[in-house]
């Protein structure tokens, strides 16, 4: 039956995915994924100030 890995398989995982990438890519690949889901929920947030500035047009 398939499932989730668990203890030993995941330091496999682990292990082939640093020697796939390597150490410094993956620590990249971290930080733009970690960019892209800040500004994914800047996005959601409203926090759009294109947005903002088109209510305002709006208004006048």
């Amino acid at each position: 039956m398939l499932g989730l890995p668990r203890g030993a398989e995941w330091i496999i995982i682990l292990v082939i995915v640093i020697l796939l990438f390597g150490p410094g890519r993956i620590g990249k690949i971290a930080g733009e994924i970690g960019k892209s889901i800040k500004s994914f929920r800047e996005g959601l947030g409203g926090k759009d100030e294109n947005a903002a500035e088109t209510t305002e047009e709006e208004k006048k």
